[in-house]
């Protein structure tokens, strides 16, 4: 080892390391509250010193946050936006300025009609402008910008491709204001605002890396751990124009914002013993010893001196003096988390909140078996409808099956062909993303009712333990959602104060398409911080997108072979989401039942590779601490 080596200081190892300066914050809510703050400071400093200020505004699901804490900032009376210029960094293309899925739309809706900016002053690239006019266009937003005295704040997000604006990997670092061609991993994320790929433009128009380069600063945001590998690559990669957001290396003033799951695989979160000294606190041992595990292809318990030694980890063998102890203790911990049905709760109140009607199955279909099993008085509160989440088709069955047997039924033949035909003509009308009628609307949930009951009894509960909240932030008919607000609030509050909990399950998963996840977890939060009654054991579970590692588990919950297939089997009553979910999310092409049981199988092959017992399947759940 050089001397120069063993003289760098830990905070030199991670400047190295991290070549765009980062701020992890713990949650989204964080992240917003500190980029709000950084606006807010320079608006008023930049006003003050110029008359006006130039900022560089983004779109997507992370800046909403942003928005809405300068929305309220604004009405406080805390910040003046009458001298303050806008350009926004994007536009699909083609398209109609009046479109909802216009990013022209979505920042008047979520932020420039609630503040005092003048609309002259608010500039977005046209998607509506003839081809032929295009290029003009461009160079007119180019000149616009330095008219204004070029951008004093840039706000950026990121990709899933790397892309910062609409600059796909390939973009080269000179390129101004252009039309670009949208790369297939973007066009994917994007498919949900779109109610289909198909239906997401092949093109858009975009400001180029150079532009956005001569930000004065430049924020990068992100949110989310289907955002954590491409982040890592931003901020520890090499410059390359595969990934348009390692150019932000080369910025003077650019930094990242990041919420603890965006930074994930970042060197000082995920293996902060490679970079110097650490408190070997147990969660940090328990991870260091699984990733050594990992590293060398052993058993926990077959781990040598040598092994800790060769991976950075000498300072962990130093501490427990061998490496016998060390394994011994990390084994017995993950052990310990194993938990079977006679370990489990029993004879006690439960509640599972739902963010949509299939998230119980999907994630804890195993354990919610078990947990009725064991006596327990189980509620599965389904906390929006997910109708948006339902195709026209499906309507189109149910509806032709009503006709149908309407005379069986004992229904008006009629008139059930009166609304049959109503709503096909909706249907002709509608454009992919209109919102549907309200009858529409209406069937779709209850549609996802019937799974979520067919569901709920496959798994052996009855289907009195169902309750649908239907809550008001949801019913928008589009796939923008309102913020929570004080009804939702209320309706959680009142179920809680009813059922009298002593076990809640709320999903940790965060990282489905349009949030509805996070927005669900706040409202409960929300009751939770101000509860009158004794405080419920709260358990995170995961499935749909990700699901916890061992290390992050708390309590591992083994399934037979037999159990996972029940699993599987009430996943599959979810009908309208089968085959196809208009919602799939995380750049996953295989349905829900597949990512669960490949998940729930590898978590106990993990298991097993570590040397502990040996299981068919696995699901892992996060207690959270008082």
């Amino acid at each position: 080892m050089r001397e120069e080596d063993t003289l760098r200081s830990p905070h030199d190892a991670l400047r190295e390391r991290e070549r765009i300066p980062t701020i992890v914050v713990p949650d989204h809510d964080d992240l917003a509250l500190r980029l709000a703050d950084r606006i807010v400071q320079v608006i008023a400093a930049t006003t003050a010193a110029k008359g006006r200020c130039v900022l560089g505004l983004a779109t997507g699901s992370t800046p909403l946050g942003i928005y809405r804490e300068l929305i309220r900032r604004y009405q406080a009376g805390e910040v003046d936006f009458s001298r303050v210029v806008t350009f926004n960094l994007d536009e699909y293309y083609p398209m109609p300025a009046d479109s909802p899925h216009s990013y022209r739309c979505y920042m008047w809706e979520n932020f420039f009609a609630h503040v005092n900016i003048r609309p002259e002053c608010a500039h977005i690239p046209d998607g509506s402008v003839p081809r032929e006019n295009l290029a003009a266009h461009c160079a007119g937003y180019e000149h616009a910008i330095a008219e204004a005295g070029g951008i004093d704040f840039q706000m950026l997000g990121i990709g899933k491709s790397g892309h910062i604006g609409f600059n796909e990997p390939g973009s080269a670092p000179d390129e101004r204001t252009r039309l670009v061609t949208l790369d297939t991993v973007t066009r994917k994320d994007a498919a949900a605002d779109f109610f289909g790929e198909d239906n997401v433009p092949r093109e858009a128009v975009t400001m180029g890396i150079a532009t956005i380069l001569e930000a004065r600063e430049i924020a990068l945001i992100a949110t989310g751990e289907h955002k954590a590998e491409i982040v890592a690559r931003a901020v520890e990669g090499d410059i390359s124009q595969d990934v348009a957001a390692t150019f932000l290396q080369r910025h003077p003033n650019a930094t990242a914002y990041l919420d603890a799951a965006a930074a994930a695989q970042l060197t000082r979160i995920h293996t902060p013993w490679v970079l110097g000294p650490v408190e070997w606190t147990e969660p940090i041992t328990e991870r260091a010893v699984v990733w050594l595990a990992e590293q060398t292809g052993k058993a926990i318990l077959k781990l040598t001196e040598r092994d800790y030694t060769e991976h950075h980890l000498s300072p962990l063998l130093a501490k427990h003096g061998a490496a016998g102890p060390i394994n011994g203790t990390v084994f017995n911990r993950l052990r310990d988390k194993i938990r079977g049905r006679r370990r489990l709760p029993s004879r006690r109140s439960v509640v599972v909140f739902s963010p949509h009607p299939d998230d119980d199955v999907i994630s804890m279909g195993g354990l919610l078996r078990k947990l009725w099993e064991n006596e327990n008085a189980i509620v599965v509160a389904y906390m929006t409808s997910g109708n948006i989440a339902v195709f026209d088709h499906d309507v189109r069955r149910h509806l032709d099956f009503v006709e149908r047997a309407a005379t069986t039924l004992g229904l008006d033949a009629a008139a059930a062909h009166r609304v049959h035909a109503d709503v096909e003509a909706s249907f002709e009308r509608k454009a992919p993303g209109d919102v549907d009628l309200p009858a529409v609307q209406e069937l779709k949930r209850v549609i996802r009712e019937s799974e979520a009951i067919a569901a709920l009894e496959s798994v052996g509960l009855p289907r009195s333990s169902a309750r649908f909240l239907n809550l008001p932030f949801y019913r928008t008919g589009e796939v923008r959602k309102r913020p929570i607000g004080r009804e939702d609030v209320a309706i959680v509050r009142a179920l809680l104060v009813e059922a009298r909990p002593d076990l809640v399950f709320v999903a940790g998963d965060l990282s489905d398409p349009h949030g509805t996840h996070r927005m669900c977890r706040a409202a409960i939060a929300r009751v939770l911080e101000q509860y009158d009654a004794t405080r419920p054991q709260v358990w995170l579970y995961r499935g749909a997108w990700q699901e916890w590692s061992l290390t992050e588990a708390d309590v591992l919950v083994p399934l037979s072979q037999d159990e996972l297939r029940a699993k599987v089997l009430a996943i599959f009553k979810h009908q309208s989401q089968k085959d196809t979910a208009p919602f799939p999310g995380a750049h996953d092409d295989r349905e829900f039942w597949q990512r669960v049981e490949a998940r729930n199988l590898e978590t106990a092959a993990h298991a097993d590779r570590l040397g502990l017992a040996e299981y068919y399947a696995m699901e892992a759940y996060r207690i959270l601490k008082p």
